[in-house]
Protein backbone atom coordinates (compact mmCIF):
# COMPACT_ATOMS: atom_id res chain seq x y z
CA UNK A 1 0.00 0.00 0.00
CA UNK A 2 2.88 2.48 -0.75
CA UNK A 3 0.70 3.93 -3.60
CA UNK A 4 -1.96 6.62 -3.07
CA UNK A 5 -5.77 6.12 -4.23
CA UNK A 6 -8.17 8.30 -5.56
CA UNK A 7 -12.05 8.08 -6.38
CA UNK A 8 -15.41 9.48 -6.32
CA UNK A 9 -16.95 8.70 -3.38
CA UNK A 10 -19.95 10.61 -4.06
CA UNK A 11 -22.98 9.59 -6.32
CA UNK A 12 -22.35 9.41 -10.35
CA UNK A 13 -22.65 13.35 -11.83
CA UNK A 14 -24.24 15.17 -12.56
CA UNK A 15 -25.40 16.27 -8.72
CA UNK A 16 -24.90 19.12 -6.41
CA UNK A 17 -21.89 17.67 -4.70
CA UNK A 18 -18.90 15.78 -5.62
CA UNK A 19 -16.78 14.34 -3.16
CA UNK A 20 -13.61 13.07 -4.20
CA UNK A 21 -11.40 10.46 -1.68
CA UNK A 22 -7.41 10.57 -1.86
CA UNK A 23 -6.22 8.28 0.63
CA UNK A 24 -1.90 7.33 1.02
CA UNK A 25 1.35 8.71 1.65
CA UNK A 26 1.07 11.25 -1.42
CA UNK A 27 -2.18 12.46 -0.08
CA UNK A 28 -0.59 15.59 1.33
CA UNK A 29 1.25 16.37 -2.17
CA UNK A 30 -1.37 15.83 -4.60
CA UNK A 31 -3.26 18.56 -2.33
CA UNK A 32 -1.06 20.81 -2.00
CA UNK A 33 -0.41 19.99 -5.99
CA UNK A 34 -4.31 20.99 -6.75
CA UNK A 35 -5.40 23.26 -3.88
CA UNK A 36 -1.51 25.19 -2.99
CA UNK A 37 -1.07 24.57 0.64
CA UNK A 38 -2.22 22.59 2.80
CA UNK A 39 -5.35 23.39 5.41
CA UNK A 40 -5.86 23.07 9.09
CA UNK A 41 -6.27 19.59 9.73
CA UNK A 42 -10.31 18.72 10.06
CA UNK A 43 -11.16 21.64 9.12
CA UNK A 44 -12.92 22.64 5.69
CA UNK A 45 -11.45 25.13 3.82
CA UNK A 46 -12.54 27.05 0.60
CA UNK A 47 -9.69 27.37 -2.29
CA UNK A 48 -9.35 27.63 -5.46
CA UNK A 49 -7.66 23.91 -7.31
CA UNK A 50 -5.86 24.24 -9.96
CA UNK A 51 -4.09 21.67 -12.67
CA UNK A 52 -0.13 21.76 -13.59
CA UNK A 53 -0.56 24.95 -16.09
CA UNK A 54 -2.19 26.75 -13.20
CA UNK A 55 -5.45 26.96 -14.51
CA UNK A 56 -8.58 27.19 -12.39
CA UNK A 57 -10.22 23.48 -12.49
CA UNK A 58 -13.12 24.83 -9.58
CA UNK A 59 -14.04 26.68 -6.59
CA UNK A 60 -13.88 23.72 -3.76
CA UNK A 61 -14.32 23.01 0.20
CA UNK A 62 -10.73 20.63 0.88
CA UNK A 63 -10.37 18.64 3.98
CA UNK A 64 -7.10 17.09 5.13
CA UNK A 65 -7.16 14.56 7.84
CA UNK A 66 -3.87 13.37 8.66
CA UNK A 67 -2.99 10.10 9.63
CA UNK A 68 -2.82 7.42 11.23
CA UNK A 69 -6.14 8.33 13.15
CA UNK A 70 -8.24 8.48 10.17
CA UNK A 71 -10.91 5.92 8.65
CA UNK A 72 -8.55 4.03 6.10
CA UNK A 73 -5.76 4.61 8.82
CA UNK A 74 -3.52 6.69 6.38
CA UNK A 75 -3.30 10.40 5.03
CA UNK A 76 -6.71 10.90 3.74
CA UNK A 77 -7.94 14.05 1.73
CA UNK A 78 -11.10 15.28 0.31
CA UNK A 79 -11.93 17.44 -2.30
CA UNK A 80 -15.47 18.71 -1.96
CA UNK A 81 -16.34 19.77 -5.81
CA UNK A 82 -19.11 21.02 -7.40
CA UNK A 83 -20.81 17.93 -9.26
CA UNK A 84 -21.32 18.13 -12.89
CA UNK A 85 -18.99 15.61 -15.14
CA UNK A 86 -16.56 17.91 -17.23
CA UNK A 87 -15.40 19.17 -13.53
CA UNK A 88 -14.96 15.67 -11.62
CA UNK A 89 -13.53 14.57 -15.17
CA UNK A 90 -10.81 17.53 -14.59
CA UNK A 91 -10.11 17.13 -11.15
CA UNK A 92 -9.24 13.32 -11.92
CA UNK A 93 -6.94 13.89 -14.89
CA UNK A 94 -5.08 16.37 -12.60
CA UNK A 95 -4.90 14.02 -9.99
CA UNK A 96 -3.63 11.39 -12.56
CA UNK A 97 -0.68 13.98 -13.11
CA UNK A 98 0.65 13.94 -9.68
CA UNK A 99 3.36 11.14 -8.81
CA UNK A 100 2.52 8.37 -6.90
CA UNK A 101 -0.75 8.25 -7.73
CA UNK A 102 -3.88 6.06 -9.30
CA UNK A 103 -7.39 5.37 -9.37
CA UNK A 104 -8.70 3.23 -6.64
CA UNK A 105 -10.58 -0.38 -6.99
CA UNK A 106 -13.66 -1.23 -5.30
CA UNK A 107 -13.60 -1.58 -1.86
CA UNK A 108 -10.05 -0.52 -1.55
CA UNK A 109 -10.56 2.24 0.82
CA UNK A 110 -12.41 -0.29 2.99
CA UNK A 111 -9.79 -2.91 2.13
CA UNK A 112 -6.99 -0.20 3.71
CA UNK A 113 -8.97 0.40 6.77
CA UNK A 114 -9.10 -3.08 7.47
CA UNK A 115 -5.40 -4.31 6.96
CA UNK A 116 -4.38 -1.14 9.01
CA UNK A 117 -6.58 -2.00 11.88
CA UNK A 118 -9.33 0.61 10.94
CA UNK A 119 -12.26 -1.93 11.27
CA UNK A 120 -12.09 -5.85 11.75
CA UNK A 121 -13.64 -8.49 9.13
CA UNK A 122 -16.94 -8.80 11.10
CA UNK A 123 -17.41 -4.92 10.82
CA UNK A 124 -16.46 -4.66 7.29
CA UNK A 125 -18.84 -7.20 6.55
CA UNK A 126 -21.37 -5.61 8.13
CA UNK A 127 -20.52 -2.10 6.19
CA UNK A 128 -20.92 -3.97 3.20
CA UNK A 129 -24.63 -5.19 4.38
CA UNK A 130 -25.05 -1.35 5.58
CA UNK A 131 -24.46 -0.20 2.09
CA UNK A 132 -26.69 -2.48 -0.03
CA UNK A 133 -29.75 -2.07 2.67
CA UNK A 134 -33.25 -1.63 1.33
CA UNK A 135 -34.99 -1.84 4.34
CA UNK A 136 -35.45 -0.77 7.76
CA UNK A 137 -34.77 -3.63 9.06
CA UNK A 138 -31.89 -4.84 6.88
CA UNK A 139 -29.83 -1.38 7.78
CA UNK A 140 -30.40 -1.98 11.52
CA UNK A 141 -29.04 -5.77 11.79
CA UNK A 142 -26.06 -4.07 9.37
CA UNK A 143 -25.75 -1.28 10.77
CA UNK A 144 -25.24 -3.31 14.28
CA UNK A 145 -22.38 -5.83 12.71
CA UNK A 146 -20.66 -2.63 11.00
CA UNK A 147 -20.84 -0.58 14.57
CA UNK A 148 -18.91 -3.50 16.15
CA UNK A 149 -21.81 -5.05 18.26
CA UNK A 150 -20.66 -8.66 16.63
CA UNK A 151 -16.88 -8.37 17.01
CA UNK A 152 -17.00 -7.27 20.51
CA UNK A 153 -19.22 -10.61 21.21
CA UNK A 154 -16.52 -12.21 19.78
CA UNK A 155 -13.71 -11.03 21.68
CA UNK A 156 -15.50 -11.44 24.80
CA UNK A 157 -15.86 -15.00 23.71
CA UNK A 158 -12.36 -15.47 22.53
CA UNK A 159 -11.15 -14.10 26.15
CA UNK A 160 -13.11 -16.93 27.86
CA UNK A 161 -11.36 -19.41 25.87
CA UNK A 162 -7.70 -17.41 26.21
CA UNK A 163 -8.80 -18.13 30.19
CA UNK A 164 -9.68 -21.87 29.79
CA UNK A 165 -6.77 -22.30 27.75
CA UNK A 166 -4.25 -20.80 30.42
CA UNK A 167 -5.74 -23.02 33.42
CA UNK A 168 -4.75 -25.92 30.98
CA UNK A 169 -1.41 -25.01 30.77
CA UNK A 170 -1.01 -24.44 33.90
CA UNK A 171 -1.89 -28.31 34.08
CA UNK A 172 0.24 -29.11 31.88
CA UNK A 173 3.16 -27.14 33.27
CA UNK A 174 3.21 -27.54 37.29
CA UNK A 175 0.85 -30.47 37.38
CA UNK A 176 1.98 -33.74 39.13
CA UNK A 177 -0.61 -36.15 36.65
CA UNK A 178 -1.64 -35.65 32.99
CA UNK A 179 -5.33 -35.58 34.09
CA UNK A 180 -7.58 -32.92 33.66
CA UNK A 181 -9.07 -33.41 37.45
CA UNK A 182 -6.70 -30.81 38.34
CA UNK A 183 -7.81 -27.91 36.71
CA UNK A 184 -10.30 -25.80 38.52
CA UNK A 185 -13.94 -26.83 39.31
CA UNK A 186 -15.76 -24.27 37.46
CA UNK A 187 -13.64 -25.06 34.50
CA UNK A 188 -16.32 -27.34 32.55
CA UNK A 189 -18.81 -25.35 33.78
CA UNK A 190 -17.57 -22.58 32.09
CA UNK A 191 -17.34 -24.23 28.82
CA UNK A 192 -20.42 -26.17 28.44
CA UNK A 193 -22.06 -21.95 29.45
CA UNK A 194 -19.73 -20.83 26.14
CA UNK A 195 -20.85 -23.68 24.22
CA UNK A 196 -24.52 -22.94 24.89
CA UNK A 197 -24.04 -19.56 24.35
CA UNK A 198 -22.58 -20.20 20.43
CA UNK A 199 -25.33 -22.61 19.64
CA UNK A 200 -28.11 -19.99 20.70
CA UNK A 201 -26.18 -17.70 18.29
CA UNK A 202 -26.81 -20.48 15.96
CA UNK A 203 -30.05 -20.75 16.08
CA UNK A 204 -30.49 -17.26 15.63
CA UNK A 205 -32.20 -16.32 11.75
CA UNK A 206 -29.26 -16.15 9.51
CA UNK A 207 -28.30 -12.85 7.33
CA UNK A 208 -29.39 -14.44 3.93
CA UNK A 209 -32.30 -14.50 4.86
CA UNK A 210 -32.65 -10.85 6.12
CA UNK A 211 -30.80 -9.85 2.69
CA UNK A 212 -32.46 -12.00 0.10
CA UNK A 213 -35.91 -11.70 1.69
CA UNK A 214 -38.43 -14.40 2.86
CA UNK A 215 -38.56 -16.36 -0.09
CA UNK A 216 -42.13 -17.11 -0.61
CA UNK A 217 -43.10 -19.40 -3.90
CA UNK A 218 -46.77 -19.34 -5.64
CA UNK A 219 -47.14 -23.32 -7.09
CA UNK A 220 -49.98 -25.06 -8.31
CA UNK A 221 -51.05 -26.30 -11.70
CA UNK A 222 -51.99 -24.39 -15.04
CA UNK A 223 -54.50 -21.53 -14.54
CA UNK A 224 -54.90 -21.46 -10.44
CA UNK A 225 -54.03 -17.40 -10.25
CA UNK A 226 -50.61 -18.09 -9.52
CA UNK A 227 -49.57 -14.85 -11.91
CA UNK A 228 -52.40 -12.85 -11.11
CA UNK A 229 -52.13 -13.14 -7.37
CA UNK A 230 -48.32 -12.77 -7.80
CA UNK A 231 -49.09 -9.16 -9.58
CA UNK A 232 -51.09 -8.43 -6.69
CA UNK A 233 -48.57 -8.98 -4.27
CA UNK A 234 -45.92 -7.60 -5.87
CA UNK A 235 -47.82 -4.39 -6.86
CA UNK A 236 -46.75 -5.21 -10.85
CA UNK A 237 -47.83 -6.38 -13.79
CA UNK A 238 -44.28 -8.39 -13.75
CA UNK A 239 -46.09 -11.65 -14.86
CA UNK A 240 -48.00 -12.32 -18.22
CA UNK A 241 -51.42 -13.84 -17.29
CA UNK A 242 -53.75 -15.75 -19.74
CA UNK A 243 -56.62 -17.87 -20.08
CA UNK A 244 -54.25 -20.19 -21.95
CA UNK A 245 -52.65 -23.16 -20.19
CA UNK A 246 -48.69 -22.85 -19.41
CA UNK A 247 -48.57 -18.76 -19.82
CA UNK A 248 -45.67 -18.89 -17.36
CA UNK A 249 -42.87 -21.10 -18.59
CA UNK A 250 -40.03 -20.05 -15.97
CA UNK A 251 -39.60 -18.99 -12.68
CA UNK A 252 -40.38 -15.35 -12.69
CA UNK A 253 -39.06 -13.42 -9.12
CA UNK A 254 -39.60 -9.91 -7.52
CA UNK A 255 -38.26 -8.96 -4.28
CA UNK A 256 -40.59 -6.31 -2.56
CA UNK A 257 -40.65 -5.16 0.91
CA UNK A 258 -43.85 -5.32 2.71
CA UNK A 259 -44.51 -3.66 6.00
CA UNK A 260 -40.83 -2.70 6.35
CA UNK A 261 -39.90 -6.45 5.87
CA UNK A 262 -38.05 -7.95 2.74
CA UNK A 263 -39.67 -10.63 0.47
CA UNK A 264 -38.52 -12.12 -2.44
CA UNK A 265 -41.87 -13.50 -3.92
CA UNK A 266 -41.56 -16.62 -7.29
CA UNK A 267 -43.91 -17.05 -10.45
CA UNK A 268 -43.66 -20.65 -10.95
CA UNK A 269 -44.63 -22.61 -13.91
CA UNK A 270 -47.99 -24.93 -13.87
CA UNK A 271 -47.22 -28.33 -12.50
CA UNK A 272 -48.87 -30.68 -14.78
CA UNK A 273 -47.64 -34.27 -14.47
CA UNK A 274 -47.67 -34.21 -18.81
CA UNK A 275 -47.40 -32.10 -21.23
CA UNK A 276 -46.12 -32.47 -25.02
CA UNK A 277 -44.21 -28.84 -25.10
CA UNK A 278 -40.15 -29.36 -23.95
CA UNK A 279 -39.83 -25.80 -22.79
CA UNK A 280 -42.94 -26.22 -20.64
CA UNK A 281 -41.53 -29.25 -19.47
CA UNK A 282 -38.18 -27.29 -18.70
CA UNK A 283 -40.24 -24.81 -16.68
CA UNK A 284 -42.35 -27.61 -14.64
CA UNK A 285 -39.07 -28.53 -13.28
CA UNK A 286 -37.87 -25.36 -12.84
CA UNK A 287 -40.57 -24.70 -10.80
CA UNK A 288 -40.30 -28.15 -8.65
CA UNK A 289 -36.40 -26.77 -7.73
CA UNK A 290 -37.83 -23.43 -6.46
CA UNK A 291 -40.77 -25.09 -4.28
CA UNK A 292 -37.95 -27.23 -2.65
CA UNK A 293 -35.81 -23.72 -2.01
CA UNK A 294 -38.66 -21.59 -0.25
CA UNK A 295 -39.15 -20.43 2.82
CA UNK A 296 -42.85 -20.73 1.95
CA UNK A 297 -44.93 -22.09 -0.26
CA UNK A 298 -48.34 -20.66 -1.14
CA UNK A 299 -50.32 -23.36 -2.54
CA UNK A 300 -52.71 -22.41 -5.28
CA UNK A 301 -53.83 -26.25 -6.38
CA UNK A 302 -56.11 -29.24 -5.17
CA UNK A 303 -56.61 -29.02 -1.22
CA UNK A 304 -53.98 -31.37 0.50
CA UNK A 305 -51.70 -32.01 -2.74
CA UNK A 306 -49.04 -29.42 -2.00
CA UNK A 307 -45.36 -29.60 -0.71
CA UNK A 308 -45.49 -30.21 3.70
CA UNK A 309 -46.05 -26.78 5.20
CA UNK A 310 -47.36 -25.26 2.39
CA UNK A 311 -50.19 -22.85 2.96
CA UNK A 312 -53.66 -23.69 1.30
CA UNK A 313 -54.88 -20.77 -0.69
CA UNK A 314 -58.05 -20.52 -2.54
CA UNK A 315 -57.52 -17.98 -5.28
CA UNK A 316 -60.37 -16.57 -7.63
CA UNK A 317 -62.46 -16.09 -5.00
CA UNK A 318 -64.67 -13.80 -7.04
CA UNK A 319 -65.21 -16.65 -9.58
CA UNK A 320 -68.20 -18.82 -8.81
CA UNK A 321 -67.17 -21.54 -10.94
CA UNK A 322 -63.79 -22.76 -9.63
CA UNK A 323 -64.23 -25.33 -6.93
CA UNK A 324 -63.03 -23.61 -4.26
CA UNK A 325 -61.38 -24.97 -1.20
CA UNK A 326 -63.25 -26.04 2.37
CA UNK A 327 -60.29 -25.05 4.52
CA UNK A 328 -57.97 -22.52 3.40
CA UNK A 329 -55.62 -20.52 5.16
CA UNK A 330 -56.57 -17.49 3.06
CA UNK A 331 -59.34 -16.58 0.47
CA UNK A 332 -58.46 -14.19 -1.85
CA UNK A 333 -59.52 -12.52 -4.93
CA UNK A 334 -56.13 -10.39 -6.76
CA UNK A 335 -58.82 -8.99 -9.02
CA UNK A 336 -61.00 -7.43 -6.18
CA UNK A 337 -58.87 -7.44 -3.36
CA UNK A 338 -60.58 -9.55 -1.38
CA UNK A 339 -58.44 -11.06 1.23
CA UNK A 340 -54.82 -9.80 -0.09
CA UNK A 341 -54.25 -7.63 3.06
CA UNK A 342 -55.29 -10.61 5.31
CA UNK A 343 -53.08 -12.66 3.49
CA UNK A 344 -50.42 -9.71 3.71
CA UNK A 345 -50.49 -9.00 7.03
CA UNK A 346 -49.63 -13.13 7.66
CA UNK A 347 -46.94 -13.18 5.59
CA UNK A 348 -45.17 -10.18 7.34
CA UNK A 349 -45.97 -12.13 10.88
CA UNK A 350 -44.27 -15.30 9.79
CA UNK A 351 -41.07 -13.84 8.07
CA UNK A 352 -40.65 -11.54 10.94
CA UNK A 353 -40.04 -14.51 13.09
CA UNK A 354 -37.60 -16.01 10.60
CA UNK A 355 -35.57 -12.40 10.39
CA UNK A 356 -33.44 -10.91 13.01
CA UNK A 357 -34.86 -9.22 15.76
CA UNK A 358 -34.31 -5.19 14.90
CA UNK A 359 -30.99 -4.36 15.35
CA UNK A 360 -29.98 -7.47 16.50
CA UNK A 361 -26.31 -9.24 14.61
CA UNK A 362 -27.50 -11.61 11.60
CA UNK A 363 -24.81 -14.45 11.08
CA UNK A 364 -23.46 -15.00 7.34
CA UNK A 365 -22.71 -18.10 5.87
CA UNK A 366 -18.88 -18.11 6.23
CA UNK A 367 -19.26 -16.22 9.95
CA UNK A 368 -21.96 -19.27 10.99
CA UNK A 369 -19.60 -22.11 10.00
CA UNK A 370 -16.94 -20.86 11.78
CA UNK A 371 -19.28 -20.15 15.09
CA UNK A 372 -20.22 -23.55 14.55
CA UNK A 373 -16.44 -24.74 14.66
CA UNK A 374 -16.14 -23.01 17.97
CA UNK A 375 -18.99 -24.81 19.46
CA UNK A 376 -17.66 -28.06 17.71
CA UNK A 377 -14.30 -27.47 19.67
CA UNK A 378 -15.68 -26.04 22.66
CA UNK A 379 -17.79 -29.78 22.90
CA UNK A 380 -15.01 -31.78 21.97
CA UNK A 381 -12.67 -29.96 25.17
CA UNK A 382 -15.19 -30.89 27.80
CA UNK A 383 -15.40 -34.68 27.03
CA UNK A 384 -11.86 -34.90 26.93
CA UNK A 385 -9.54 -36.19 29.59
CA UNK A 386 -6.56 -35.76 27.80
CA UNK A 387 -4.92 -32.19 28.61
CA UNK A 388 -3.07 -31.88 26.03
CA UNK A 389 -6.26 -32.94 23.65
CA UNK A 390 -8.29 -30.41 25.55
CA UNK A 391 -5.54 -27.71 25.04
CA UNK A 392 -5.74 -28.18 21.10
CA UNK A 393 -9.30 -28.08 21.20
CA UNK A 394 -9.11 -24.74 23.06
CA UNK A 395 -6.49 -23.73 20.18
CA UNK A 396 -9.11 -24.77 17.47
CA UNK A 397 -11.89 -22.67 19.18
CA UNK A 398 -9.37 -19.50 18.77
CA UNK A 399 -8.56 -19.99 15.76
CA UNK A 400 -12.54 -20.07 14.28
CA UNK A 401 -12.59 -17.08 16.74
CA UNK A 402 -9.72 -15.45 15.20
CA UNK A 403 -11.00 -15.95 11.60
CA UNK A 404 -14.36 -14.93 12.66
CA UNK A 405 -12.85 -10.90 13.01
CA UNK A 406 -9.95 -11.05 10.64
CA UNK A 407 -6.67 -12.05 12.17
CA UNK A 408 -6.14 -15.16 10.24
CA UNK A 409 -8.33 -14.87 7.00
CA UNK A 410 -7.19 -15.36 3.18
CA UNK A 411 -6.57 -13.30 0.14
CA UNK A 412 -9.11 -14.82 -1.93
CA UNK A 413 -12.03 -14.38 0.43
CA UNK A 414 -10.67 -10.38 1.04
CA UNK A 415 -11.20 -10.27 -2.77
CA UNK A 416 -14.65 -11.30 -2.86
CA UNK A 417 -15.83 -9.68 0.27
CA UNK A 418 -14.27 -5.65 -0.89
CA UNK A 419 -14.94 -6.15 -4.50
CA UNK A 420 -18.94 -5.50 -3.04
CA UNK A 421 -18.33 -2.17 -2.58
CA UNK A 422 -18.15 0.82 -5.08
CA UNK A 423 -15.19 2.04 -6.00
CA UNK A 424 -15.20 4.75 -3.89
CA UNK A 425 -15.08 2.98 -0.63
Amino acid sequence: MSDTIFALSSGSPPAAIAVVRISGPAAAAALTALGGTLPQPRRASYRPLRDADGAILDQALVLWFPGANTATGEDLAELHLHGGRAVVAAIEAALLGVAGLRRAVPGEFTRRAFANGRIDLAEAEGLADLLSAETELQRKSALAMAGGAFSRQVEQWRDRVLSASAAVEAVLDFGDEDDVSDLPVDFLTRLNDLGRELRRWLERPRAETLREGYRVILAGPPNAGKSTLFNALVEDEAAITSPQAGTTRDVLTRPVSIGGMPFLFGDTAGLRDETGDEIEAIGISRALAEVGKADLVLWLGPEGDGPEGAWEISAQADVFHVEHKQRPRHRVSAVTGEGLDALRNDLIATASSAMPRPGDAALNRRQYALVAEAEHAIGAATRERDPLLVAEALRLARVAFDALIGRATTEDMLDALFGRFCIGK
